[in-house]
């Protein structure tokens, strides 16, 4: 299976606004780790995700070859106590009322090591389309309200899937979308279960 950031970034570009701002879901404020009980409630919203083996570069729409993300910025590195590193590169909006943000996971250990069942989030649709980053929440402070991940019309979420494992020193391109937040955030913090929480800037 392919990670097809691209495919998945147009088509859920395509679902409208609309669309998006329905998996908006007002939030619990706090820093806490993982969404809640609220993560649930999200409904199916337009455009698709596949997955990728730990190792390979996300490939472009059109099956042409692989591209990867731009990794000439970093947003934030985000440390786990398990030898995991999430740098994040991007969190970029679209016209059509996404925010999609791109990143880098290392494994900064000498060993292979195994991706946590909790990055794949709490709902039980979710859990069954396999190993994914669904997981992972946006909080603005501003707002006061929470965001996650997409999902698509079968409920296969909007960010990269199928990482099981990372090889010692090994690197895997990774993104996820989400709805964006009113313009005048421009600010939100990013929280990856069993990870500290980060700061980003959205552009």
């Amino acid at each position: 299976m392919s990670n097809r950031y691209g495919t998945a970034a147009r088509r859920a570009a395509a679902g409208g606004t609309a669309v998006a701002l329905a998996l908006l879901l007002s939030a619990c404020g706090g820093g806490g780790e993982q969404g809640g009980d609220d993560r649930g409630k999200a409904s199916e919203n337009a455009g698709s995700a596949s997955s990728a083996p730990p190792d390979q570069s996300t490939p472009t729409a059109d099956g042409g070859g692989p591209t990867v993300p731009d990794t000439s910025a970093t947003l934030a590195t985000i440390n786990g106590s398990s030898g995991f590193q999430f740098v994040i590169h991007s969190a970029v909006r679209d016209q059509g009322g996404f925010l999609t943000v791109t990143g880098s996971l290392k494994n900064t250990s000498s060993k292979m090591l195994i991706a946590p069942p909790q990055w794949s989030g709490q709902e039980v649709s979710v859990k069954q389309t396999g190993p994914s980053l669904a997981g992972i929440t946006l909080l603005d402070k501003t707002e006061k309200k929470r965001y996650y991940v997409l999902r698509d019309t079968e409920g296969y979420p909007l960010t990269t899937t199928g990482i099981t494992t990372v090889k010692a020193g090994g690197t895997v391109s990774v993104f996820a979308q989400f709805p964006a937040p009113p313009a005048n955030v421009t600010q939100v913090d990013i929280q990856i279960p069993q990870m500290p929480v980060a700061t980003i800037e959205i552009s």
